[in-house]
């Protein structure tokens, strides 16, 4: 569906008129930040390899690996700014026309973007722990430091190098995340599925929760998704139809 004018304000008198409406994100948001998406049309997968990356196996054995790659896409987070998308949805939550947000990402833009009931699946790269010690602990602008001066952090009790709390493959979900993010999405009347395949579960089974309760599904993806058939509406360019949203905000 193209956004026409008409086409966002439909969209907009859907997100007052629910009693209950969450957001799902998944990476496809942050790509107008200038973070590169997963799965997209110029993904990460395409040129890198993301599983060796973030494979807790591999991690053991080598973690020099993960904090050379993931350098350039997760501790220069700081130097990116929110998108049109994380500042609507923050301004939407701040009005109570957004309940709660789910998102799959690991880049603390939702936050920088104003949005407070973040409930981040995959975890966060905010705190990273020691495999080894219980209780230690150092914060991500302490390691993004180490990691811009090309080295790792290291725990000072047994000098292992720490891991990010983002769950890695080989990993469970957090389950106090995944908990709150399933009754969110039976709770919601609305969903906003925004920039994400829904290939990747169980983030991917979200909306499935909503449409099982009788709620509606609007998304937002510039590829095609399973659940397209099932939603209300259907747009391909976020950013499009999220300045959209910014004007219709603007105009009360």
């Amino acid at each position: 569906m193209e956004p026409t004018t008409d086409a966002i304000a439909e969209l907009y008198r859907h997100i007052r008129e629910a009693g209950h409406p969450v957001a799902l994100t998944g990476a496809g948001v942050s790509t107008l930040s200038g973070i590169r998406d997963f799965r997209g049309k110029n993904g990460l997968y395409n040129d890198m390899d993301a599983e060796k990356i973030f494979s807790l196996e591999y991690f053991m054995e080598d973690p020099s690996f993960y904090y050379k790659h993931a350098g350039s896409f997760i501790y220069n987070i700081s130097e990116k700014e929110a998108s049109v998308v994380h500042l609507v949805l923050g301004e939407l939550e701040k009005r109570g026309f957004l309940k709660a947000l789910i998102t799959q990402n690991i880049d603390l833009l939702h936050q920088k973007g104003g949005s407070k009931n973040v409930i981040e699946i995959h975890g966060s790269p905010e705190m990273h722990y020691c495999l080894r010690c219980a209780g230690v602990r150092m914060g991500f602008d302490e390691v993004a430091a180490l990691v811009h001066a090309g080295d790792m952090p290291r725990c000072p009790k047994c000098g292992r190098v720490l891991k990010p709390a983002i769950t890695f493959f080989g990993e469970s979900l957090p389950a106090e995340a995944l908990r709150r993010a399933t009754a969110e999405a039976q709770q919601a009347d609305l969903m906003l599925v925004l920039g994400t395949s829904l290939t990747v579960y169980p983030a991917a089974s979200m909306p499935d929760y909503t449409l099982r309760n009788g709620g509606e599904l609007i998304i937002v993806n510039n590829m095609p998704t399973p659940l397209d058939r099932s939603a209300a509406m259907c747009f391909e360019d976020l950013g499009e139809v999220f300045e959209g949203l910014r004007r219709a905000l603007s105009a009360g």
